[in-house]
């Protein structure tokens, strides 16, 4: 009888630290399975998702002006066809935006960026379907 009573003990034990093995392996492999390895999209990825705004020339705050070109890196191929729907939104806001900026800050590395990022964030409230990863100047003359 307690042979008996022993095997069945040890039966239940070996079940539950089995069943207990086996709910921490599933919580782990479902865990990871929705954590996704951010990596940089390969420059094939970002010229199909890239919008390029073509030149425009405008008037900054101290008078000079400004002839510029962007290229303006989207999340997604429906936030790329949004972008290019948006145009006259993009053209309005990089003058509006370029109106009050003098030409010193434009002249360097930290302006350009600085310029970038509030574009960048400017066009991400416009935004629908999608989002703006990243602005580029490809071309800048000031005069």
């Amino acid at each position: 009888m307690k042979n008996k009573l022993l095997t069945i003990l040890l039966i239940i034990l070996v079940a539950v630290t089995l069943v207990g093995v086996a709910s921490v392996a599933a919580i782990a492999y479902f865990k990871n399975d929705h954590v996704k390895v951010e990596k940089e999209p390969s420059i094939d990825e970002i010229i199909k998702t890239a919008v390029n705004v073509p030149e425009i020339t405008t008037n900054l705050a101290n008078g000079d002006f400004v002839r510029m070109t962007l290229t303006i890196q989207t999340d997604s191929k429906k936030a790329k066809i949004e972008l290019e729907k948006r145009d006259f939104q993009v053209k309005n806001l990089l003058i509006t935006e370029l109106s009050e900026l003098k030409s010193d800050m434009l002249q360097s590395k930290a302006g350009k960026e600085q310029f970038q990022d509030r574009m960048k964030t400017k066009l991400n409230e416009i935004m629908q379907e999608g989002k703006i990863e990243k602005v580029y100047i490809t071309s800048s003359i000031l005069q």
